[in-house]
């Protein structure tokens, strides 16, 4: 089974098929997100703290970190970030930019063996990610789109994925380094969507043997009720063999699939994940394994 191994300072987190499904937490991004753009903007990263604790308090196995802020000194605000928020939680960081000196400023400053993302299969991408990403031990997510654009057809997209793993094993990284993310399509655009998406999955899994991962919330895009649908996606995703997504933590709905998933696809060992998770809270005042004392039997009159 292919495992990859990354890592912060002082914790370690395996990506595999038969390990629980990693939840990356996506908040620490200013898209769509004015205030948190402005803030970062001037060195206020209180709100970054913030989403860092609450996440992993929330679940998250690891942290996704992105600075893409229009104007802004992106190479020095990410750096800035990742080291904020490695010297207030442990996990180890998903380090997010589509801008070289951005993505080399992050990895200049983790501590660890971080997880880069991304690359795409676009010839100028491929040579300037994939010899960082070598030079600095790190893991990749490769994204199933280049030059021709997104394909609707995922047999394509698996072709991409397949360039991608092969490009990198040429600059010395394994396979087990590269988490392809196979890109979900907005259900309510893309009829086939989901069953699309599974089937790739399958292939991904089956034939490169790779892990994968994805924004799990672009499948309900533009939907009612998209917490639910996510949930739905999470599940079916999970069995047909993604193990991790890009996804925010504080949606419980989405949490309880994830913990569910892993019950049932023997990843949650005793289920001991969740019952710690979801096990109602023991009454004040009772003691845990105390026996119950026996009634006295009332005497007839």
């Amino acid at each position: 089974m292919t495992l990859t191994v990354l890592s912060s300072a002082t914790r370690e987190v395996v990506i595999g098929f038969d390990q629980p499904f990693c939840v990356i937490g996506e908040r620490i991004n200013p898209t769509g997100r004015r205030l948190l753009a402005a803030e970062m903007a001037t060195g206020d990263y209180s709100r970054v703290t913030a989403d860092a604790l609450a996440q992993v308090q929330a679940g998250a196995l690891m942290l996704d970190v992105n600075a893409g802020i229009p104007l802004a000194d992106e190479p020095r605000i990410l750096a800035e970030c990742v080291r904020l928020v490695q010297s207030v939680t442990d996990v180890p960081l998903s380090i997010d930019s589509s801008v070289i000196d951005a993505l080399e400023a992050g990895l200049e400053v983790y501590e660890g063996k971080p997880l880069v993302n991304s690359v795409t299969g676009e010839e100028e991408r491929l040579e300037s990610v994939l010899p960082l990403v070598r030079r600095y031990g790190a893991a990749v997510v490769a994204i199933s789109n280049d030059e021709t654009g997104i394909s609707e057809d995922p047999d394509v997209r698996f072709e991409v994925a397949r360039k991608i793993v092969e490009r990198a094993r040429d600059h010395g990284i394994s396979p087990a380094d590269v988490v392809v993310d196979p890109l979900i399509m907005p259900i309510g655009a893309i009829n086939l969507a989901g069953s699309s998406a599974f089937r790739l999955i399958r292939r991904l899994r089956d034939e490169l043997g790779v892990n994968t991962t994805c924004g799990a919330s672009n499948i309900s895009f533009g939907l009612p009720n998209r917490h639910g649908l996510n949930a739905a996606f999470l599940s079916m995703a999970i069995g047909a063999g993604m193990t991790s997504a890009i996804m925010n933590p504080l949606h419980g709905e989405e949490m309880t699939a994830v913990f569910g998933a892993n019950v049932m696809m023997g990843n949650d060992r005793e289920c001991r994940r969740w019952i710690a998770k979801y096990r109602e809270p023991v009454p004040e005042g009772v003691l845990i394994g105390a026996r119950a004392r026996p009634r006295r039997r009332r005497r007839a009159a």
